[in-house]
């Protein structure tokens, strides 16, 4: 039996702010664009991984008014969980993101537990981390 993870939610507070952060400044691949209910669903993801996606919606999508509300609430305290992402050249990567113009919550830096890594806000707050890919 084998398992993999396949879809990864992130709540935004603007599908189109998020798209310009996670396709444009990551480089992630535009999969599907899906508007059920008034609503939206974005899915990216990586070439190198084409099984996985990251799904990003607002925080009512597919969700009751008091879920969506407290779920808006979080976001907006931005002590949602964050996402950790891998990259071969992390230096390269920041450069690139940092010039999209996303907040930078830490240039890259060898951790003492081990890799090397950087971080960012996405446009709705959600920390970001963009650590060296294992070799």
């Amino acid at each position: 039996m084998t398992i993999a993870l396949h879809y990864c939610h992130i709540t935004v507070t603007d599908v189109d702010e998020a798209l310009a952060f996670y396709r444009d400044a990551l480089g992630l691949d535009l999969r599907n664009d899906v508007a059920n209910g008034g609503f939206r669903w974005v899915t990216l993801g990586s070439p190198t991984e084409p099984g996985t996606e990251i799904v990003l919606s607002t925080p009512h999508a597919g969700r009751s008014q008091a879920d969506g509300d407290a779920l808006q609430d979080l976001l907006t305290k931005g002590i949602l969980p964050m996402t950790v992402f891998s990259a071969d050249d992390v230096d390269a990567t920041f450069v690139r993101v940092a010039a999209s113009g996303a907040e930078v919550l830490q240039e890259p830096v060898d951790q003492p537990w081990g890799p090397r890594d950087c971080a960012f806000r996405d446009p709705s707050g959600n920390t970001v981390r963009i650590q060296a890919a294992k070799k």
